[in-house]
């Protein structure tokens, strides 16, 4: 019963939507009543597909398999956790989570968007409803999870067991939080375009739905990437995947659209830019569900399914992002340029960034696309792999991480770069000072490797370096310096600390990159080998039965100068239910650096193959991202950001004589 109420929660969820779509388009302009039907409408919607999402869920841990979902995706001998996972960890399930996302969002702008004037709230309300009515009608026609089966199965055919793990349970959630957070602003831009209504007040209150969704994109993609890392058994943290793809190219388009709504928010200017950028990065976050969903792709991420589904995905992608751009075609000439301003100022650094970061969108978006444009076109395959992307992406941000720390330190309107230099020249000596020593410790090998770590350290201590001056460090005595540092608005913290994230990340990709050791070799039990200053010792394999896998586990001694001995556990997997093998690496942290050994098969003479790899500072890459992303959310708790545009305040009548 719990099946068919869900069901048709999410029937009424749909058509809740579409009628609200259809009123509020029709009548925006008319009266406050619209207004207010459309807020509980999303609010209503929210609850209802909720309720939708509850009842898989209860299917799932109760494994149920009279739904055919479950059967498909999950067994009984599942732990808890990935029962619960399993709801996401295939098509229909994780569209029904798109689409709980996607109406969370719109309940939150009809909850806490009281600000927003009347007609806007209306339209983006109006136009949140039309994505939900056209994705939730996607999913109840061709993407059904509430079939039943009859009679029902005794059990279930396992959830794959490469996504039984941890990592499906937080990156899947975060990603789409992330790629349909940007929706808001797809619905801002379009709101915006109808009514005309496109000011700095509009910068304002769109600016924290992107941040929140930019934030979210970033804890979602270091997720996947650390899940990839560690979990595929091959310890790489990026492989330039179409679908790794997918979610970058919207990272990327929404970070442009946060500098250019702070542009548009301060001096009035880039308003057709922003609005652009507003639906461009909802367009790519749309076509990555496209790539993922329609059967073109072949990859541990991506969703192969039936190619009509592909066709409705594509329709849907043609008619919001037709209809945005044929709208924003007709609307954008009449937008007004806004605020002058002087090439070296802060305007000017800002619009550098969206250069290089728009440049480098495309230049992932060519690299992905046209391999899938010559099949299907010439019925010629070609792969565009890692050397393509590496030369393309790294030449156009390669510029951008040298200009970036001069931005923050730029004025508005016009600035002065030999003064910004001036104070940027400790950390350029700093830098310079640290890079040089890394590159002789390391050896002095001539490589690319000390660019890429100049470059990640430039950014790093530059971000730095606009606290310290921010707060008169060595100008003040600490005491005072504390104080201004931590009275400074929270924005602008968040923005040091957000590029102090990217060149914490830009080091840890150089150092695992260039000087990562690789050790492959077969070992009898009672044998050591060294990899770099580490001495693995094969101790044995062993036996265990979990609860829903048989494995063989070996056991190693890791013996490092100056550190006590750890043991690693890799292990070889056998899935009850399918009989699917898989691995699982051991992984052991030194600092900020990693050593990774897998367990290979079993050679003819009873030894094992083992692969070992020690990667120096690899860390680094999540913890830049990480702190990213709580950069972003620390911003979000800045009053001035949380208030949005002021109200006008009512006038008073003069007191009686």
């Amino acid at each position: 019963m719990g099946i068919e109420l869900g069901h048709f929660a999410l029937i009424l969820a749909t058509a809740i939507a579409a009628a609200s779509a259809l009123a509020g388009l029709l009548a925006w302009r008319t009266s406050e009543r619209v207004t207010a039907v459309l807020r509980q409408g999303a609010v209503l919607q929210a609850l209802l597909v909720a309720a939708a999402f509850a009842a898989l869920v209860q299917a799932f841990v109760t494994s149920d398999f009279s739904l055919r979902l479950a059967y498909e995706h999950s067994h009984s001998l599942q732990p808890l956790l990935f029962k619960v996972t399993s709801v996401w960890g295939n098509h229909e399930g994780s569209m029904v989570l798109w689409v709980m996302i996607l109406v969370l969002m719109g309940a939150a702008v009809a909850l806490f968007g009281r600000g927003l004037p009347r007609e806007l709230m209306t339209l983006v309300l109006s136009v949140q409803s039309l994505l939900v009515a056209a994705f939730g009608g996607f999913t109840l026609f061709t993407s059904n999870p509430f079939l039943r089966l009859s009679p029902a199965p005794l059990e279930g055919q396992e959830l794959n067991p490469i996504l039984q793990d941890i990592g499906l349970a937080i990156h899947p959630p975060l990603l789409y939080t992330g790629y349909v957070g940007f929706s808001v602003c797809f619905s801002f831009a379009v709101a915006a375009l109808i009514s005309g209504r496109i000011d700095a007040a509009w910068a304002r209150w769109v600016r924290p739905w992107a941040l929140l969704s930019w934030c979210f994109l970033t804890l979602g993609i270091a997720m996947g990437s650390y899940w990839a890392y560690y979990e595929l058994g091959w310890g790489g943290w990026w492989f330039w995947d179409p679908v790794e793809n997918a979610s970058f190219m919207p990272w990327l388009a929404g970070t442009a659209l946060l500098h250019s709504a702070l542009v548009m928010e301060k001096r009035g200017a880039l308003k057709i830019w922003t609005i652009f950028l507003s639906i461009i990065t909802f367009s790519l976050s749309l076509l990555g569900t496209f790539m993922v969903r329609s059967g073109v792709l072949t990859s541990v991420h991506s969703f192969a399914s039936d190619p009509t589904r592909g066709l409705v995905i594509l329709a849907l992608l043609a008619a919001f992002i037709g209809g945005a751009f044929a709208l924003f075609a007709l609307r954008a000439s009449a937008l007004r340029a806004g605020g002058l301003f002087a090439p070296i100022s802060r305007e000017g650094a800002l619009i550098l960034n969206n250069l290089f970061l728009s440049t480098g969108a495309v230049a992932v978006l060519v690299g992905t696309l046209y391999p899938l444009l010559l099949e299907a076109m010439t019925g010629r395959t070609i792969s565009v792999g890692a050397p393509f992307f590496t030369l393309t992406f790294g030449s156009v941000m390669a510029p951008l991480l040298v200009v970036l720390p001069f931005g923050p330190f730029m004025a508005w309107k016009r600035g002065d770069l030999v003064a910004v230099a001036q104070r940027l020249a400790g950390a350029a000596g700093l830098t310079i000072f640290v890079t040089v020593l890394i590159f002789a410790l390391s050896g002095a090998t001539i490589s690319l490797a000390p660019l890429g770590l100049l470059l990640g350290a430039w950014v790093a201590l530059g971000a730095l370096a606009e606290l310290a001056d921010r707060a008169a460090l060595f100008r003040l005595t600490p005491a005072q310096s504390l104080r201004r540092l931590l009275g400074l608005p929270r924005a602008a913290v968040s923005t040091a600390l957000a590029h102090f994230g990217l060149g914490v990340t830009v080091i840890g990709i150089v150092a695992a990159t260039a000087w990562q050791l690789e050790l492959i070799t077969t070992m009898q039990p009672g044998t050591s080998r060294t990899i770099g200053d580490y001495t693995l010792r094969f101790d044995g394999i062993r036996d265990i039965k979990a609860e829903n896998y048989l494995a063989e586990v070996g056991d190693f001694t890791v013996t490092a100068s100056g550190a006590a001995q750890r043991r690693l556990t890799p292990e070889r997997r056998v899935y009850t239910a399918s009989g699917t093998p898989t691995t699982e690496a051991a992984i052991e942290t030194y600092g900020f650096s990693q050593l990774y050994v897998q367990l290979g098969e079993q050679s003819a003479d009873g030894s094992r193959v083992v692969r070992a790899w020690f990667k120096p500072y690899v860390t680094l890459i999540w913890l830049g991202a990480i702190i990213m992303a709580l950069a972003g959310l620390l911003s979000l708790t800045d009053r001035r950001l949380r208030l949005g545009a002021p109200r006008r305040a009512a006038i008073r009548p003069a007191p009686a004589q």
